[in-house]
Order: structure tokens, then C-alpha cells, then sequence
């Protein structure tokens, strides 16, 4: 099926979600992150509200109260940046030849 270029407005948090998934997920773009979650959003038939989430995390025990939360979250936030770092600088280096 041809594609249609459309422009989208999102909050800058959803943004950067989006771009964060796409590297995550492979995606070539958010373009085409947004094009499989939309396709996968029609294939499945559901309509309705969301489902929710709650009762889908477990917290740690020893840190019932999320004190350590803010730097466990730092530490894979700083990983994934790494990782697509490291990736970006492969790419780079592939197209120079």
C-alpha cells in the first residue's frame, strides 16, 4: 500500500517516547514506528478504552518506598542513550565506506 506523508503535532515527552521506541524496536524512523503501531492497533480489532496497567509492576522489595528508583532509572536511560550512541557511530562509519 502506497504511503502518505501527514504532519503530527505531539507533546515533547511523547516525542521523545516515540523516538526512543523506534530505536528500541528497530524501526528504520518514527515514521515507521508509527506506521506498525497503527497497523497493529487495526489488526487486532479491539475498540474501547485502554486497557488499564494496574497491577503490572512489581516493585522491589528492598525498596518499597522508590527511594532508589530515580537512579536505577538514570542508569538504564544512560545505557539505552549508549547503546544508540554506539549504533549511530557504526552507521556513520558503514556509510563513509
Amino acid at each position: 500500500m502506497p504511503k502518505q506523508a501527514i504532519s503530527v503535532t505531539l507533546d515533547a515527552d511523547n516525542l521523545t517516547w516515540l523516538k526512543g521506541r523506534a530505536g528500541a524496536a528497530g524501526a528504520r524512523s518514527v515514521s515507521a514506528l508509527l506506521d506498525r503501531l497503527v497497523a497493529a492497533a487495526r489488526e487486532s480489532g479491539a475498540v474501547g478504552p485502554s486497557r488499564s496497567v494496574v497491577g503490572t509492576i512489581d516493585l522491589a522489595p528492598g525498596d518499597p518506598l522508590l527511594r532508589r528508583a530515580d537512579a536505577a532509572v538514570r542508569g538504564l536511560f544512560d545505557a539505552s542513550l549508549g547503546r544508540a550512541l554506539r549504533r549511530k557511530a557504526v552507521e556513520k562509519r558503514r556509510r563513509r565506506g
